[in-house]
């Protein structure tokens, strides 16, 4: 796969938005039920071997009140407040060993790594189950997960801890409230674009490869997975074709992405096929707030890695 459309389309493309009726309602409950469950962080600090890097393993209840894991890293050196970055995982990964996340330390920020719930069994591990199974029939993964109903649909449980994890981030002295970020790949990217759509006052969000958004182009341009499980999903559940895309609308990125008004730098390789080039222009091209992208002509999923990383501390030496 090289790009699904030429980038003078990609730069131009804005699709229609299959927006539900009920999407701020449905967000604005959601929400408000977690909420009735206290929030209840606990940071304890932990001795990692990284001497110049303060860290604590976290704790929080996110929705449902169900307890969610997170590291916190910090300069050992640095009083705070400090800015910070709420970091989301990408697909099947966990929050994984602390010295994996100290690249933002080392820039003089503070970091809050969110576990994924029910993940980790791919390529990083988690220590967060999911106490919810979800109904109905699934394939294996997490994307057709409850996929019957938006309220029980595992992405509900997801993004809401990711709401939950900025909450419980602002909450230590470590941490300036007023410049907290967000950022992440592919599922991360996902993550950030909903969460900075959903909690006010955020300074960046840091959005690469971003999954879940225009998912129903992305359903039919691409057998890879995640995307691949809804494909084999509705093969065998042809009837309730209509019915998944019901829920995942209330999901979708490109509706986060309207309403956004933190500022973003997104990212997209051309060559992806997990989370193909248009699905990512989609979003970019109605993201409602300010923006800029960088496009990696001859790479996939991988996207920018390190060149992109080097984008991201340039604009946090702007934040700081």
């Amino acid at each position: 796969m090289f790009v699904d459309m030429p980038l003078d389309q990609l730069r131009e493309y804005r699709p229609d938005r299959p927006e539900p009726a009920d999407f701020d309602g449905f967000w604005s409950r959601t929400l408000a039920e977690a909420r009735k469950f206290d929030l209840d962080p606990v940071f304890t600090e932990i001795d990692t071997g990284l001497t110049r890097i303060r860290c604590y393993d976290v704790t929080f209840n996110g929705f449902g009140g169900h307890p969610i894991k997170a590291w916190l890293l910090a300069p050992r050196d640095a009083a705070g407040p400090l800015p910070t970055i709420v970091e989301f995982i990408g697909y099947n990964g966990g929050r994984g060993l602390p010295h994996e996340w100290t690249l933002w330390p080392s820039a003089g920020w503070a970091t809050f790594v969110m576990d994924s719930r029910g993940q980790g069994g791919g390529w990083r591990a988690s220590d967060t189950p999911d106490p919810v199974g979800g109904t109905g029939p699934q394939t294996s993964g997490k994307l057709t997960v409850g996929v019957l109903d938006p309220d029980d649909y595992y992405y509900r449980r997801l993004y809401t801890d990711g709401v939950r994890a900025v909450e419980a981030a602002r909450s230590h002295p470590l941490v300036d409230p007023d410049r907290l970020s967000v950022g992440g790949g592919s599922q991360g990217g996902g993550l950030s674009m909903a969460v900075s759509a959903l909690v006010p006052g955020l300074r960046h969000a840091f959005i690469d490869v971003p999954f879940m958004t225009h998912i129903r182009r992305a359903a039919v341009i691409t057998d890879e997975d995640p995307y691949g499980e809804l494909g084999r999903f509705l093969s065998v559940n042809r009837t309730l074709t209509d019915r998944v895309f019901a829920t995942l609308d209330h999901f979708d990125g490109l509706n986060f992405a309207a309403r956004n008004q933190t500022p973003a730098l997104f990212s997209v390789g051309l060559r992806d096929g997990i989370t193909p080039a248009s699905t990512v222009f989609a979003a970019y091209n109605l993201y409602a707030g300010p923006k800029d992208i960088r496009v990696y002509p001859f790479n996939a999923h991988e996207g920018g890695q390190a060149v992109q990383v080097s984008e991201h501390l340039k604009i946090a030496t702007t934040l700081a």
